[in-house]
């Protein structure tokens, strides 16, 4: 029946689930690069076009990144540079610190909408993440043992750890702007979370007006305010990224256009092409020869 169609079937067991769609399209894979104690100025390097995750599980420490404000760290805590960016880690003799850092690879770079919701840097401390904490003590276990499979158990305790670090950035308001600040917002979170798991339906601005339980000028208002763009762009934007999924999946693209809403594969090809400046078969064919490269 086809990936997508797959995908959103399983998905629709969840509807309420705001993060679900979204990390089933847009993953971010975690590559955990180090686990240990830090000496007293430590920097770490960027990865081109990588963000990165540092979960400090005790010490004192300075962390210093460009022209972000400095970021004090006295107890174990959360931090997100979602952007490559170079930082260096002050500690204090006194309080060595033990830290996991891992590299994020944002799925579809900057086009992927958790990457562009979140701002350059943010940190919690763990006690403002609680569901972590048990989390941050396995990690300490792993950290000091040397099982067989560590690595790829620091990597997937860091992915749950991130899921609840998004979780709590948008249910204390920490996010801005974006598809993530939309899923904040009360009401227009039950439209975008609709539209995520039904990008088939004949969605217009007084559908999703209705989903969010809001009169329609209030929603468009609402929703372009929150999110940055209008309802109805955002709802082509996340059609066009399930179509690239499809397409590169090699699903044929008139299934592909009736999986994300649209009714024939001229309308799918016209959507593509505004949006990404390429009909889908130029877009194929370029990801074939920059995968070639």
């Amino acid at each position: 029946t086809g990936v997508i169609y797959l995908r959103r079937t399983l998905l629709k067991v969840h509807m309420s689930d705001r993060l679900a769609a979204l990390l089933a399209q847009y993953s971010i894979q975690v590559n955990t690069f180090h686990a240990g104690r830090l000496g007293s100025v430590h920097m770490l390097e960027h990865s081109e076009g990588l963000g990165q995750l540092h979960l400090i599980t005790e010490g004192v420490a300075e962390i210093r990144s460009g022209s972000s404000p400095v970021i004090h760290v006295t107890e174990p805590t959360v931090i997100l540079f979602a952007k490559p960016a170079s930082r260096v880690f002050h500690t204090e003799p006194m309080h060595p610190v033990s830290v996991v850092s891992a590299d994020l690879d944002f799925q579809g770079g900057s086009a992927n909408p958790i990457l562009a919701s979140l701002p350059d840097c943010v940190s919690l401390p763990l006690a403002n993440v609680p569901d972590a904490a048990p989390i941050f003590s396995v990690l300490q276990l792993e950290v000091g043992a040397n099982h067989c499979g560590r690595k790829v158990m620091m990597n997937s305790l860091c992915q749950v750890v991130l899921i609840h670090f998004l979780r709590e950035l948008m249910d204390q308001k920490k996010i801005e702007g974006g598809t993530l600040a939309g899923l904040s917002h009360p009401l227009l979170t039950k439209a975008i979370v609709a539209l995520h798991d039904r990008p088939d339906s004949e969605w217009t601005i007084n559908t999703l007006a209705k989903t969010a339980g809001m009169s329609r000028t209030s929603f468009a208002e609402a929703f372009k305010n929150t999110v940055g763009v209008t309802p109805m762009v955002y709802l082509q934007t996340w059609r066009i990224g399930l179509a690239q999924s499809g397409i590169k999946a090699g699903r044929a693209l008139k299934l592909v256009a009736m999986d994300v809403g649209y009714a024939s594969e001229g309308a799918l090809s016209r959507a593509f092409r505004s949006q990404t400046g390429h009909s889908p078969r130029e877009w194929k064919k370029e990801l074939i020869s920059r995968q070639a490269a």
